[in-house]
């Protein structure tokens, strides 16, 4: 009989406030980590790395919508059987549920190894691991720091096969090509559950790694390196044509800066010449720095390729708070000219801003963003605390002059206060967070969003609504940040972190109903009155005459 290895891959969720794991029904964002994984794992599996007489199974979970199994995996297995556990992509605010997920594993003396941003962000930056990663290492977890291409997950795979998993895997100076390896993938049925704004599948990955850049508060720069690396138009050729004839609808290119791309013409023409000669059409979704307008022919290939939603790393419009975290290529005065650039054509644009960086102050805050409101023709503005995520700079600082941070990584998601502010009292950090959702998202802004949107001629109305509405709610019911997911949060009464009580049945039931109803009814009643009101801004011939500072110079143009 031929052996078999089953290889088990979990990207996992974070606990929420209330100690289960935060998962939803329709997630938004799949894992590009796990996607990545994925696919080189199969390529081993489909290689036979381990020999003909090896059958291996592969299975991936993703934690946001996907309940692991544990028990059942572990019967799977029954006596002597091989397998291998990696947790993949790990976030710092995924951490704890990683190391509780890999105990019963552990138990069972299954090789389990942890790989990710936390992991390689304090392998990057510290001189000694922190204590939750040494005790991790103490349990008998091992740790994989840097990226996986180029023989680096098969040296894992064959050392877990083989009962010699290692207690480090360390090559995080040693960043590897991605041209030309597996690429990234997920089964279908996987990718099917992700939604961007209810309307299509989405599906995530990379097209390059690496940033130039030196924001303090940044992990990628450190985790990915300085150094830019990427596929090439194969390579994509080869990731969207099985997503295609899978009725995936929507890509998430989720490199951090595409526009700093090399092969960006190649791979956009590569996108126009499939959607031109054999229909392969694809809403896509970009991230871009603020100079990314700045190209010859950049936008107009991105939006003739089918971009239609671009992510902006505003962070500030702070001159002050600007120089301090080191983002020297964002220019106050190329905002408006770079968004209007954009807002020539059927996009929505998302923009992130920090809340609690040195210069800040509560006045300062709502000073800006009420200027964003008034000024930037910006759809969509997600908030976040200024967080020193391991692996950046901002927490190596910290760290070196003894400042106060949180010791509970699973509060850091950018949703939760985990530091101190110099001006700032928590209270009052905290307070002008909540404000700033608030003010953002106020109904008389989130009209005047739309109604820009209606007078620039778009045709991306629902879209559009959509998000805004899922920005405001998801904020106000769930207090997380945009993109987690939508509406309907799943919870299992019996995964509440260790440490909290498991909760009665009754009083479970009761309380996860009564969230559920008031999210649903809220947003409902909501969605139908400003649907109400899309219908009948795209309905009166007058749209087009409507202007605001914002979109004045490209309402011009349109005429």
């Amino acid at each position: 009989m031929p052996e078999k290895f089953l290889i088990i891959l979990i990207k996992p969720t974070r606990y929420g406030e209330d100690g289960y794991p935060v998962r939803w029904k329709l997630p938004i964002l799949s894992s590009s980590a796990l996607s990545c994984i994925y696919g080189l794992a199969d390529d081993c599996r489909r290689r036979k790395f381990l020999g003909a007489q090896t059958d291996i199974i592969l299975k991936a979970y993703d934690e946001s919508y996907q309940v692991v199994d544990t028990a059942g995996l572990l019967r799977q297995l029954g006596d002597g059987g091989r397998a291998f556990v990696g947790f993949v992509g790990v976030q710092s605010n995924q951490f704890p549920r990683a190391v509780d997920l890999a105990r019963p594993f552990l138990d069972h003396h299954v090789p389990v190894c942890i790989g990710g941003f936390h992991v390689s962000g304090c392998m990057a930056m510290l001189p000694e691991l922190p204590a939750d990663i040494k005790q991790a290492q103490a349990m008998g977890i091992s740790l994989f720091a840097g990226e996986a291409e180029q023989g680096r997950l098969e040296q894992v795979l064959k050392d877990a096969y083989e009962g010699r998993l290692q207690p480090v895997y360390n090559f995080i100076n040693d960043l590897p090509a991605i041209e030309n390896q597996p690429v990234p993938v997920l089964p279908p049925g996987q990718v099917r559950h992700f939604t961007l704004d209810g309307y299509e599948n989405l599906a995530s990955f990379d097209l390059g790694r690496g940033c130039p850049f030196e924001c303090s508060f940044c992990s990628v720069i450190n985790v990915h390196g300085r150094k830019n690396r990427f596929r090439s138009p194969d390579d994509l050729e080869r990731i969207i044509r099985p997503l295609h004839e899978a009725g995936i609808g929507c890509l998430f290119i989720c490199d951090d800066n595409f526009s700093r791309n090399k092969n960006w013409k190649k791979l956009f023409d590569r996108l126009i010449t499939l959607r031109e000669s054999e229909n392969i059409k694809f809403r896509i979704v970009l991230q871009v720095d603020m100079l990314s307008y700045k190209n010859p022919l950049f936008i107009e290939k991105a939006v003739k390729a089918g971009v239609n939603q671009l992510f902006i790393g505003l962070e500030t419009i702070n001159s002050d708070n600007l120089t301090s975290m080191k983002k020297r290529q964002n220019n106050i005065e190329d905002y408006r000219e770079m968004l209007l650039a954009w807002k020539k054509h059927p996009v929505v644009i998302i923009a992130g801003f920090i809340i609690g960086l040195p210069a800040d102050t509560r006045q300062s805050i709502l000073r800006d963003i009420e200027i964003i409101k008034r000024e930037l023709p910006v759809d969509l503005l997600t908030f976040s605390y200024l967080t020193p995520l391991p692996g950046s700079m901002d927490h190596k600082i910290v760290l070196e002059r003894g400042g106060w941070i949180d010791p509970d990584m699973n509060k850091y998601d950018l949703t939760h206060r985990v530091a101190s502010h110099p001006k700032m009292s928590d209270q009052v950090w905290e307070q002008v967070y909540k404000e700033a959702w608030e003010s953002y998202y106020s109904p008389g802004h989130i009209k005047t969003v739309l109604k820009r949107a209606a007078a620039l001629g778009s045709d991306l109305k629902l879209t559009t609504a959509s998000l805004l509405l899922i920005a405001k709610y998801n904020n106000r019911y769930f207090g997380i940040q945009t993109f987690d997911g939508t509406l309907a949060r799943i919870r299992r009464r019996h995964e509440r972190r260790p440490g909290l009580p498991q909760e009665g049945f009754l009083p479970f039931l009761y309380r996860d109903l009564k969230e559920r109803l008031i999210a649903r009814i809220g947003f409902t009643y909501h969605y139908f009155r400003l649907w109400l009101f899309v219908r009948r801004l795209w309905k009166d011939p007058q749209r087009f005459a409507y202007t605001d500072i914002a979109i004045a110079r490209s309402s011009r143009d349109e005429r």
